[in-house]
């Protein structure tokens, strides 16, 4: 399944044109854009579009950089591979992390070669923090500082998510505001900027609000009906435990020991390497995984709302996946 951030760093290698100081530029301009949340389709879709206009994918899914977690993310298939080339696939072992600023640096030179060899970009997937980052671009920030990370934990299961909040009103009120109010993670990063920025993130990302109307953008959301998508969703884990996630899982600590904190987040894995390390009863497990991956999904449609870039594109009951992909591909040109 996927996750939506990652939280190391690396410099980039990017030229002036592509930067605005440390800020990652969006990559909208020269890209086509297919999201939607997770069990929605977009892959097939996507390989029949690409086929259509000569394109090539760069994959949006924070899981499935990583080598060997294929089962888990859905990891389009070696005769889909051979369909139409895929990008930023298999690019990290899961012991590695792997940031946003990572992917939008490979992604940046991936989308300026393709421009110059005269084929179509189109980013494929439903994590939101790259989705953000190629619609609006990205300010790296620091890297993270795990000891203050852990001392928030820390003072969060003493004191409570709302002292937190308190806590960020006070640096930040702008993020405070934004920020759901049990979200953790984002607060805590929130701070960790303020900390060693000397300045809110929110003032840091005030560029980020800047919207484009989606008439001037060719970026695609796949709306199915909610009953639906559940279905495709417990379909899905179903299959993914047909196809041996449980022996991936086992497989990949065997080799790793442990996995990277991106990598052991990812929806499926987390809750399937504590089956692993601790036991217990696979079949909750099994609708652990289906839960939160419902629960994922709804999280992805309330972020995909909240960019006025992206078009909706109805999906029946029955995906058409060729029919689907002429109806984008006429309204790109």
């Amino acid at each position: 399944m996927q996750h939506d951030e990652a939280p190391r760093l690396e410099p980039s290698n990017s030229d002036s044109s592509d930067t605005q100081g440390d800020v990652l530029a969006p990559l909208v301009d020269d890209a086509i854009v297919l999201t939607g949340p997770t069990a929605s389709g977009k892959s097939d879709v996507a390989i029949e579009l690409a086929q259509k206009i000569d394109g090539e994918i760069l994959s949006l899914d924070s899981v499935a950089v990583y080598r060997g977690m294929d089962i888990g993310s859905a990891k389009p298939s070696p005769d889909d591979q051979l369909r139409v080339v895929h990008h930023l696939i298999d690019v990290v072992d899961p012991d590695e992390e792997y940031s946003v600023a990572c992917y939008l640096q490979s992604a940046r030179e991936i989308v300026r070669d393709l421009k110059q060899r005269g084929k179509r970009a189109i980013f494929v997937g439903g994590t939101p923090m790259f989705l953000k980052g190629v619609l609006r671009g990205f300010d790296p920030g620091p890297p993270a500082d795990w000891d203050f990370r852990k001392a928030v934990e820390d003072d969060v299961k003493q004191h409570g998510a709302e002292a937190l909040r308190q806590r960020l009103r006070q640096v930040d009120p702008v993020a405070a505001h934004r920020i759901g109010p049990n979200d953790v993670r984002r607060m805590t990063r929130a701070l960790e900027v303020a900390r060693w920025a000397g300045q809110p993130l929110t003032h840091r990302q005030s560029q980020f609000d800047r919207a484009r109307a989606a008439k001037d953008c060719s970026v695609f959301a796949m709306k199915v009906p909610r009953a639906e998508l559940h279905a495709r969703i417990n379909q899905r884990v179903e299959t993914m435990f047909q196809s041996g996630i449980v022996d991936e899982v086992r497989g990949l600590l065997d080799r790793y020991q442990s996995l990277s904190r991106t990598a052991a987040q990812g929806v499926g894995y987390r809750e399937l390497i504590e089956y692993v390390r601790d036991g217990g009863d696979l079949d909750r497990i099994k609708e652990e995984i289906a839960a939160h991956t419902r629960q994922l999904a709804r999280r992805q449609e309330t972020w995909f709302r909240s960019f006025t870039e992206i078009r909706p594109i109805d999906a029946a009951e029955v995906i058409d996946a060729t029919a689907l992909a002429e109806k984008i591909a006429a309204q790109v040109g």
